[in-house]
């Protein structure tokens, strides 16, 4: 599953490094893209939505920033 989070708290760069480390520690995460404000990530799916949503909220608010929207987004088909 493929998710969008909107972050609030987001100011410098350190933070966008701060949330990849976060995110990497959730089980299940295959991919993260982190801009200030926001990350898109790939997740293996092996768990409900719901608990993927707050595994990744739980990770974001231990870096210290606030999720304040999670979007779930429809899968990319294989690039040929």
């Amino acid at each position: 599953m493929r998710l969008e989070v909107s972050i609030d708290g987001m100011l410098a760069i350190h933070a966008r490094n701060a949330v990849y480390t976060a995110l990497a520690s959730v089980d299940g995460v295959l991919r993260a893209e982190v801009e200030l404000g926001r990350a898109e990530l790939e997740h293996a799916g092996a768990a409900s939505a719901a608990a993927v949503e707050q595994a990744v909220r739980a990770a974001i608010a231990d870096a210290g920033f606030t999720v304040t929207a999670v979007r779930v987004l429809p899968r990319r088909l294989p690039t040929l």
